[in-house]
C-alpha cells in the first residue's frame, strides 16, 4: 500500500527533478497522519453536537473548546522538551495514544461526559498537543526547501480527504442507531483508528539529532532580534481569531438548521471535496512569490462568505457560508505553513529551533482562537439572535492583517 501511494504521489510530479519528489518518511507521515486523521474527524466532529445535544448550549461547547485551546500550549511546551530530549516520535506516539485513551474514555463515560467536560476538555488538550507538535516537527524534518510546497499541498489534501470520509461515516452510523448509543460506536471506532496509526508509526526511525538544548525560555530574545518571526507568529495569532469560531460552531448552525447528524456528514464531504480540489491546484499551481496575494485572496473569500449568513441563518446561507471557507481556508493555511517553515530554517541558531518555533507557533495561533471562543460566548451564545454573523465578519476582516506578516519569497 505505501510503495503504491509513493509511486502515485511521485507520478504526479514525474517531470520535476528527484530532490522535489517525496521520500518514504514522507509517505508513511501522509498514512499516518490520514488514518488519524479519519479516526479524529468522525469522533471531534460529532463531540461537539455530542455535548450539544445533551445541553443545548453554545457556552458549554465554547468552554470546552477555551479549555482545549488553552491547555494545548502547555502541552505543546512539554511535548517539545520531550522531543529535545528524546526524539519527534516520543511525543508523537504518546500523542497518539492519549487521544486513542481520550475517547476511549469518552465512549465509557456516555451521557456523564458533560458532567465532567471540564476535566475531558483539559486531557484532549493536552493529548493533542503532544500528537501535533511531533507531527509538526515531522512535517518539518521530511520535506525540504526544494518539496515542501508540494508535500504540505499532497499533506492538505490527505488530511482533507479523511475529514471528507470520517463525518460522513459516522453520521451514516450514528443516523441508523436510536438516541445517542450512534456516538458511542463512532468514538468507539475512532479508537481503533488511533491504535493502528499508532502501529505504523514504528516505521519511522529515530531522528539521531544531537540537538538537545531545549530555547523555549529564549524565545522572546530571538524574537527582538527576529522581528519577522513576530510578525509571522502575530500572522498565526490572527489566523486563530477566526479558526477559534470555525471549529466547531459551523456544525453546530447546520445541525440547527438542518437537524439530522448524517446530512450534517454529508454535507461535510461537499466542503471536504472543494478542499481536495483546492490542494491539488495548490500543489501544481501555487509559487512562493505571490504568498500575499493569496492572503488577499482568501481574506476576500471569507468576508463574501460570511455575507451570506448576514439577516438569515438558513440551509442556504449556512452551505454558502461554508463552501466559499472551504475553498479559501486550504490557500491561507498552505500559504502561512509554507512561509512559517521556510523561515524556522533561517532564524537562529541555524536548524536548532524548529521544535520551539512549532510551539511558539501554536501559542499565538491558539491564543487567537480563545479570545474568539470567548467573544462568541459573551455576545453570541444565543443561535436565534444576530450577533453570530457579526462575530464571524469581524473575525474574517481580521485576516487582513495577515498580508503584511509575511514576505513574497
Amino acid at each position: 500500500m505505501q510503495l503504491n501511494i509513493r509511486t502515485w504521489l511521485n507520478s504526479r510530479g514525474s517531470t520535476l527533478p528527484l530532490e522535489k519528489r517525496l521520500s518514504k518518511e514522507a509517505i508513511i507521515s501522509l498514512i499516518i497522519h490520514s488514518i488519524f486523521q479519519f479516526g479524529a474527524s468522525m469522533s471531534g466532529v460529532f463531540l461537539n453536537l455530542y455535548l450539544w445535544r445533551l445541553t443545548q448550549s453554545v457556552a458549554v461547547n465554547g468552554t470546552y473548546n477555551i479549555i482545549v485551546y488553552a491547555l494545548t500550549p502547555i502541552g505543546f511546551a512539554l511535548g517539545g522538551f520531550l522531543i529535545k530530549k528524546k526524539d519527534r516520535m516520543v511525543s508523537y506516539r504518546l500523542g497518539i495514544a492519549l487521544v486513542g485513551l481520550f475517547y476511549l474514555c469518552v465512549s465509557i463515560a456516555q451521557e456523564h461526559l458533560v458532567d465532567y467536560y471540564v476535566g475531558f476538555g483539559i486531557f484532549n488538550g493536552l493529548a493533542l498537543a503532544f500528537y501535533w507538535v511531533g507531527y509538526l516537527t515531522l512535517m518539518y524534518d521530511v520535506s525540504t526547501e526544494q518539496n515542501r510546497i508540494r508535500y504540505l499541498a499532497y499533506n492538505m489534501i490527505f488530511f482533507t480527504a479523511a475529514t471528507l470520509a470520517g463525518p460522513a461515516v459516522a453520521g451514516f452510523i450514528i443516523r441508523m442507531r436510536e438516541g445517542l448509543s450512534g456516538y458511542t460506536i463512532v468514538f468507539t471506532i475512532a479508537f481503533v483508528m488511533f491504535l493502528l496509526a499508532g502501529l505504523i508509526s514504528l516505521k519511522i526511525k529515530a531522528s539521531g539529532s544531537h540537538h538537545r538544548v531545549y530555547y523555549l525560555k529564549y524565545v522572546g530574545l530571538i524574537m527582538r532580534k527576529e522581528p519577522r518571526w513576530l510578525k509571522a507568529c502575530l500572522g498565526f495569532f490572527g489566523m486563530g481569531l477566526l479558526q477559534g469560531i470555525m471549529l466547531f460552531l459551523p456544525n453546530i448552525l447546520l445541525f440547527k438548521v438542518l437537524p439530522r447528524e448524517d446530512l450534517v456528514g454529508y454535507l461535510g464531504m461537499l466542503y471536504s471535496s472543494l478542499s481536495i480540489v483546492m490542494g491539488f491546484l495548490i500543489s501544481k499551481f501555487a509559487r512562493t512569490s505571490m504568498s500575499r496575494l493569496y492572503l488577499l485572496i482568501s481574506t476576500v473569500g471569507y468576508l463574501i462568505g460570511v455575507s451570506f449568513i448576514i439577516g438569515s441563518l438558513n440551509i442556504w446561507s449556512v452551505v454558502g457560508f461554508m463552501i466559499l471557507y472551504s475553498i479559501f481556508a486550504p490557500l491561507q493555511g498552505n500559504t502561512m505553513t509554507g512561509y512559517y517553515y521556510s523561515l524556522i530554517a533561517e532564524l537562529p541558531p541555524k536548524g536548532q529551533l524548529k521544535v520551539e518555533s512549532v510551539v511558539v507557533r501554536e501559542t499565538f495561533l491558539n491564543v487567537g482562537r480563545i479570545i474568539s471562543i470567548f467573544m462568541l460566548i459573551s455576545l453570541g451564545s444565543n443561535l436565534d439572535g444576530g450577533w453570530i454573523p457579526w462575530i464571524l465578519m469581524a473575525a474574517a476582516a481580521t485576516q487582513f492583517a495577515l498580508i503584511p506578516s509575511i514576505k513574497n519569497r
